[in-house]
């Protein structure tokens, strides 16, 4: 059986093709006017050898190595963990390599979403309550009173009561206590919440008091503070300062803001071998569109950048964002090594069923969130973005921390591209995205956007500018996300080092 679409060339260059369907030894596929027999069934996503493959030869996908091969694998067979080992090895020197003077472009636009312009001058895309707990202890207390204000206020013009349950905020010492103050403090100050109430217990190391610090400069109508071990009542308490919150939230409504003020996180988890090649560039495609009509993306998995950051570091915009890009990488390798965890054990079991091999396929898929946008900042876990254009931000693979921070740094909005598919959201709309229609199919409740149509005969241009009108309509409310419609909201924060 000869049936061209049953695989996919990616790159002239490459050395395999990826099966577009479960195929079988003995099928036959036609690349390039040779006629290749399957040695050995692969599986939908997997990756089939277009030629004969020496041991320790480079093999490509993307145009890039993503790996050597173990053995001999003669054309037609599986390639995979069995015969492919990663060429990565330890921390990495790099090179500058000056970009071109010429200016990046901002389009002139005049596209707008429909936000709410904050007292401060930023801008959300919903009104929404948010409780904001300083200690893991009174979570529940978060819930309740949560579903309480919620119901209370169900016919107020606001969208909704939230609240996010962590572990943490008591003992936790240095970077373990102010990684948590960090990303609560920029939770609290997040453009989404039109209203805030910080719930603490009383004793923990995180109390309130000490939490104000973190949190800077605050609006005393927008933030509200009740430490419940000072109150006979929490929850009557807690329902009086809701209530005020949402007085103060009514105020603000949907008003024009052009699309420069948006900022997208750019994540992608339970990858299969198709993320790097319908998901993730899609996402980059959208990334760059907003980039240039002023607007700002961001991107951190800095894990999933081994073995394709230099792709990163060649974009940066001077010489210190380079350089803080090479620290970013680096510092995070250190932290492997401190723990004596290998570098490169990566890819998960999950992504290895989807069809990635090594770090290297892994990371050459993951970067193409960003486009081709220059790196205009780098930043620490916790940190705000500052700067319109493509931002690094600090943070590990791991789907609920990485969109925590991405939340955290001033994400109205994350970008969740995956090929295995998860219900997880965010505190901001998680915009999930499969790289593949028969997830895409199979999981109603889960995804939101279908980039395996990339495969099936639609162009990217057309997908990206239709990919942008959602991503519009989203900010403006005119539709909402599954993990909003179901609930699936949540946050985890990054920790490494002892609880007392």
């Amino acid at each position: 059986m000869k049936d061209k679409a049953s695989y996919l060339l990616i790159h002239p260059d490459d050395s395999v093709c990826v099966s577009l369907r479960d195929l079988h030894a003995g099928e036959e596929i036609l690349i390039n006017g040779n006629t290749i027999i399957l040695k050995t069934d692969v599986s939908f996503g997997h990756k089939i050898a277009i030629k004969k493959i020496q041991v320790t030869e480079n093999i490509l996908k993307f145009g890039f190595p993503i790996g050597s091969a173990k053995s001999d694998i003669e054309e037609g067979e599986w390639v995979h963990t069995h015969n492919v080992k990663t060429n990565l090895g330890e921390k990495l020197y790099y090179q500058y390599n000056q970009r071109s003077n010429e200016e990046v472009k901002v389009l002139t636009t005049d596209r707008t979403f429909q936000g709410y312009v904050r007292n401060n001058g930023e801008v959300g895309i919903r009104n929404e309550i948010w409780i904001i707990n300083t200690v893991g202890c009174i979570n529940k207390t978060a819930e309740l009173l949560a579903k309480m204000g919620t119901e209370n206020h169900k016919d107020r013009d606001i969208e909704g009561v939230f609240h996010f349950p962590h572990p943490f905020g008591c003992s936790q010492l240095g970077d373990d206590l102010t990684n948590t103050q960090k990303i609560l403090a920029n939770l609290v100050n997040h453009p989404n919440a039109a209203g805030i109430l910080v719930l603490g217990l009383g004793c923990e190391n995180n109390y309130v008091e000490q939490f104000k610090q973190s949190i800077g400069e605050y609006d005393s109508e927008r933030v509200k503070f009740l430490e419940v071990q000072k109150v006979d009542d929490e929850l009557e308490e807690g329902l009086i300062l809701i209530s005020d919150l949402v007085d103060y939230a009514e105020r603000f409504k949907r008003q024009p803001v052009p699309v420069s003020k948006l900022k997208v996180g750019l994540k992608c988890g339970g990858s299969d071998g198709f993320s790097g090649i319908t998901g993730n560039p899609l996402v980059g495609a959208f990334s760059d569109l907003l980039v240039e009509q002023g607007g700002t993306t961001i991107m951190t998995e800095v894990p999933e950048m081994f073995g394709a950051e230099t792709i990163l570091m060649n974009r940066a915009t001077n010489e210190e964002v380079f350089s803080k890009t090479v620290n970013l990488v680096n510092d995070f390798k250190e932290y492997f090594i401190r723990h004596d965890q290998v570098i490169y054990e990566n890819p998960s079991p999950g992504n290895k069923a989807g069809g990635i091999t090594t770090l290297e396929e892994k990371s050459l898929g993951c970067v193409q969130k960003g486009g081709f946008s220059e790196v205009v900042d780098v930043l620490p876990y916790g940190e705000r973005v500052t700067k319109t254009g493509l931002n690094l931000v600090e943070g590990p693979g791991n789907d609920l921390v990485s969109v925590t921070a991405l939340a955290a740094s001033g994400a109205h909005i994350v970008l969740f591209t995956t090929g295995r598919g998860t219900p997880f959201g965010g505190p901001v709309p998680t915009v999930k995205i499969s790289t593949n229609t028969t997830l895409f199919e199979k999981k109603k409740n889960w995804i939101d956007y279908n980039a395996g149509q990339l495969i099936e005969g639609t162009d990217m241009d057309s997908l990206k500018h239709d990919f942008f009108e959602y991503i519009v309509k989203l900010a403006s409310g005119d539709t909402r996300t599954k993990n909003e419609q179901y609930g699936f909201k949540e946050i985890a924060i990054f920790k490494d080092g002892v609880i007392l």
